[in-house]
């Protein structure tokens, strides 16, 4: 089976990435379109195959400021054509990739980290008061209905929707008026689960890792540990890092910047929690954690719901300082009854195989339903 594979851009490897790594082992010989492609930003299964890039690309200094060009972003994917004939569309998107046109009579299963967030239901988590400046929280408001409709309007062009969890079917259904099935993405648990379980926890401090971006709130979990006495670190860097490490902080909160992924997993084991302050699509970071025999404290919201449980972590029911200092003083009630294995044990449901498993049933079930077109449907 020929397979185009599609995918946002590829100028970081976060989630998304690891995704379409997994995506990209399945289909080792599959042609990969892309917005932007900044060689070497990506493991070698996703940079030695062939790459197709858009005219975003030949624009000087793009790859430091692509998100600048996000109204161009429709016609850019709009712009890319299939170069040769192929079985299978199967698009990795969280912004437009589900846009690409394609012929009829090839078929298009849509794997979807959520619809585009910044122009939906965290429109003012990216553009409100203080979020942006003036000039660009105007252009994001003149941008907006476009941008909706187009993406409404794409998603008509695809036959098949697999969101990555069920928070995010719910919002294809309201967002796009579609159906989607749910399969969870891969969480790369070996380097994770190699680490012993005993001894967890023996740092002290809680953790917090993600990048910097508006919707991930580490300004909730920032303010709550100035008002706590125990140390904070946190993990990462991104687009609003000057801002987030410009003020004052106490000397138990750290930033410890990019760390490398093989010291990830000493870090997760050692901390008492994970603190995971965003309304997350799904969510990687809380099963790592897990996987390592931590527990969580998490925004009971969106795709934590779906990877936390009561035995596993505590939830916070509002999205505030507040609420995270309420939650952080019951965790040290909670904190003996935690059980490593129990973590452990939920990770271990959200692996590599389990995850390409599902999206073969999809392709095949999308296969199964195109054969029994009637011709010209």
């Amino acid at each position: 089976m020929k397979v185009a594979l599609v995918h946002d851009w590829l100028v970081t490897h976060r989630g998304g990435e690891r995704v379409l790594d997994a995506l990209c082992e399945l289909y080792p010989d599959a042609d990969l379109y892309t917005l932007v492609h900044q060689p070497g930003s990506q493991p070698p299964r996703i940079e030695e195959r062939r790459i197709i890039t858009s005219f975003l690309q030949h624009i000087p200094g793009i790859h430091a400021r692509y998100r600048h060009f996000l109204p161009l972003f429709p016609r850019a994917i709009e712009s890319l054509r299939l170069e040769g004939r192929y079985d299978l569309v199967l698009s990795s998107s969280h912004c437009v990739a589900k846009g690409l046109r394609h012929p009829s009579d090839v078929p298009h299963l849509s794997y979807v980290h959520a619809p585009m967030r910044y122009m939906w239901d965290l429109f003012d988590d990216y553009f409100g008061p203080g979020r942006a400046s003036v000039p660009v929280r105007a252009a994001a408001r003149a941008v907006r209905p476009y941008l909706q409709r187009w993406d409404r309007t794409t998603a008509a062009g695809v036959d098949r929707f697999v969101a990555n969890s069920r928070h995010i079917a719910g919002k294809i259904r309201r967002f796009w008026g579609r159906e989607a099935s749910v399969v969870h993405p891969p969480v790369e648990l070996e380097r994770f689960t190699r680490l012993p379980l005993d001894g967890g926890g023996q740092g002290g401090y809680f953790l917090w890792l993600g990048a910097f971006a508006p919707y991930k709130r580490l300004d909730v979990a920032l303010e709550a540990f100035r008002h706590l006495d125990t140390p904070l670190w946190v993990v990462g860097t991104g687009q609003e890092a000057a801002r987030l490490t410009s003020g004052p902080l106490p000397p138990h909160i750290r930033f410890l910047g990019s760390v490398p992924d093989e010291a990830l997993p000493t870090l997760y084991r050692d901390a008492r929690a994970l603190i995971f302050t965003p309304e997350e699509d799904f969510g990687i970071t809380p099963l790592e954690a897990q996987a390592t025999g931590r527990p969580v404290l998490a925004l009971g919201r969106g795709g934590a719901l779906e990877t936390v449980t009561e035995r596993t972590g505590l939830f916070f029911s509002e999205q505030t300082p507040e609420a995270l200092i309420d939650t952080v003083h019951r965790f040290a009630a909670w904190e003996p009854g935690f059980r490593a294995e129990d973590a452990r044990a939920q990770a271990e449901r959200f692996s590599r195989a389990s995850f390409q498993r599902g999206i073969q049933a999809e392709v095949e079930a999308l296969r199964a339903k195109v054969s029994t077109r009637a011709p010209g449907v």
